[in-house]
């Protein structure tokens, strides 16, 4: 039996893990602003990389038929703290009609009606630690329900990182649970990793005339059958009690904890979703963070440079006459007059970037995306049996990819626009301006494909009676659009702070280029007044050499703990108790 810690814990681990992440972002960008390595573009790259850290949620969506044990499952993982189910678990489908189980549907008034819930989707706050921490848990209806609203499965199930597919120890895989898998969870190779399937229930092959070993080779045969049957390799079938492992975790009976075998799906949900996370995450925001290193490093090679040109230029001023210094001073102040009079020049450079730009923008807007969708959107809310839908929708998805392609052009062109000003800049004024890499839209385009993929399961044939309803059209439209619009928004982000970096590298250029001169006349004039003040100055400067190495070296050693280069700790989270809940996140349970 496995020694892992508990789902809890291991989640209470990886918020641990996430706040100082979110700490070292925020460390690293007080101490770039205490260095003057901040500017707005890289401000606002910082901030958006704090949020994208804080924010970071984690899905995990229980699937399941009826009586399948979902909610007592998800009451012995979770909620064990209170000392009682927190989700109901008793026999009932919720005031649903079922016909394959008539003994739980409403009863039928004389006039022949029945009476129904009026809600289908619940959003429940419940004042726990995980949930706050960024734990989301998305507890779909039964088979009938599904059928009878598919908001919740079309809108949330794909977004889930992990998804627990439950079955019964003592039926294994039934007709109408092989259906929900192949409808609702398979979505496209490579995904079975976050697939878990949950024989529940094993209590009710827990037999006084068999042995262990017989009771456990007909859990091992249910499980190999089920994985053959899904098409998942036999790990990802796992076989518990939740009933027992609740009740034991309350009682505190190790024993019959270790029997029902939930201390296992607890680790194999556990370590396979949080550190698919963390290497999400890091993966997610490693460019930004080398983009940020390599800009930063940037600076301090100017700073570096310019100190050099400055130590070059009063050591040859060593031993010179006061005509030579005034001639010193002429040239100085001949090339601030030249450098003052550039804004032309960069104006121009300005006003063709940001017209460029500007068609960006446009193909990634709102409005633009709306007109993108409106084929397919009128093809779905079409009343009746929708003919020649799947290949609206594929035109639709087609259509989205070829956008981002010219998004990548345009981006492209922006480029080499910007290079090439940036190279005769850099002749002119001694510059070393680098243009950032654009930005990439094949992880946007990756998204797109996964979007189409996790929908595309409800254009088939077995969907065609659903399809002709207006309402589960209505909610298709809307689930697409809300990701479709997310991606849209994260790619005009990207380009956005990659336009920023640009424009904002220049303008630190330039003003290290007026302070520069500055402070080459200020030495001047302190040379003029003494002479011993040149052999100060000089000294001066090759003090502030160790420094700047000094802050490229700190500069590599944050970066380094973000990228994963070197390890990053972070303390360990007390255990949890019903003393420590507080009000916090979303629990998703739709009926």
């Amino acid at each position: 039996m496995t020694t892992a810690l508990p789902f809890n814990e291991q989640f209470d681990q990886h918020a641990a893990w996430r706040r100082e992440f979110a700490l070292r972002l925020k460390q690293l960008a007080q101490w770039m602003k205490a260095q003057g390595l901040l500017n707005a573009a890289v401000e606002g790259r910082m901030l958006r990389l704090q949020e994208q850290v804080r924010s970071d949620k984690v899905m995990v969506a229980f699937v399941a038929g009826f009586s399948r044990g979902k909610s007592e499952l998800i009451n012995a993982i979770f909620f064990v703290g209170y000392g009682r189910r927190i989700m109901p678990s008793s026999a009932g489908a919720f005031g649903f009609w079922n016909n394959a189980s008539p003994q739980d549907n409403p009863p039928v008034a004389a006039d022949g009606r029945v009476e129904v819930p009026t809600w289908r989707h619940a959003l429940v706050n419940i004042a726990h630690p995980l949930l706050k921490q960024g734990l989301v848990i998305l507890g779909t209806p039964e088979l009938n329900a599904i059928g009878a609203e598919p908001e919740p499965t079309v809108s949330l199930i794909p977004q889930a990182h992990a998804v627990v597919f439950i079955l019964t120890a003592d039926t294994g895989v039934t007709q109408s649970d092989l259906a929900i898998w192949q409808e609702h969870l398979v979505t496209g190779a490579g995904q079975a990793d976050g697939r878990l399937v949950v024989l529940n229930k094993i209590d009710t092959l827990w037999d006084a005339l068999s042995t262990a070993e017989q009771v456990q080779a007909q859990i091992d045969r249910q499980r190999a059958g089920s994985a053959e049957i899904l098409g998942l390799p036999v790990s990802r079938v796992l076989a518990v009690s939740a009933q027992k492992g609740l009740v034991a975790k309350i009682t505190q009976d190790e024993a019959l904890l270790q029997a029902s075998w939930l201390p296992a799906l607890e680790a194999a949900l556990g370590q396979g979703l949080m550190g698919q996370q963390q290497k999400i995450l890091r993966t997610a925001v490693a460019a930004s963070i080398q983009a940020l290193e390599r800009e930063a490093g940037r600076t301090l090679a100017m700073r570096r440079r310019d100190q050099a040109e400055q130590m070059l230029e009063l050591r040859g001023l060593q031993g010179k006459n006061s005509a030579v210094i005034q001639h010193m001073r002429k040239r100085v102040e001949q090339e601030q007059a030249e450098f003052a009079g550039s804004g032309a020049k960069i104006h121009a450079v300005r006003s063709v970037h940001n017209g460029l730009l500007g068609d960006v923008v446009h193909l990634l807007s709102l409005p633009t995306l709306r007109t993108e969708l409106a084929v397919l959107t009128t093809a779905l809310r079409q009343p009746g049996i929708k003919l020649r839908l799947k290949k609206t929708y594929g035109q639709t998805f087609s259509s989205l990819r070829e956008t981002l392609h010219r998004v990548q052009v345009l981006t492209a062109e922006v480029q080499t626009m910007l290079e090439s000003s940036f190279r005769q800049i850099n002749a002119e004024f001694g510059f070393s301006l680098q243009v950032v890499q654009a930005p990439g839209m094949a992880q946007h385009a990756q998204d797109l494909e996964l979007i189409e993929q996790s929908h595309l399961q409800y254009l088939s044939l077995g969907n065609v009676i659903r399809l002709a309803q207006a309402d589960f059209s209505d909610r298709l439209v809307r689930a697409l659009s809300f990701r479709l619009r997310t991606v849209f928004e994260s790619a005009l982000a990207d380009v956005e702070l990659w336009s920023q970096s640009a424009s904002a590298q220049l303008d630190a250029k330039m003003r290290k280029r007026r302070h520069g001169v500055a402070r080459r006349i200020e030495a001047i004039e302190r040379i003029e007044q003494a002479a011993a003040t040149l052999d100060e100055r000089i000294a001066e400067l090759e003090g502030q050499n160790l420094p700047l190495q000094g802050l490229q070296a700190r500069l590599e050693a944050l970066t380094a703990q973000l990228l994963g280069r070197e390890p990053l700790p972070f303390a360990q989270p007390a255990p949890l108790a019903g003393t420590m809940f507080s009000a916090g996140a979303a629990l998703v349970e739709p009926a």
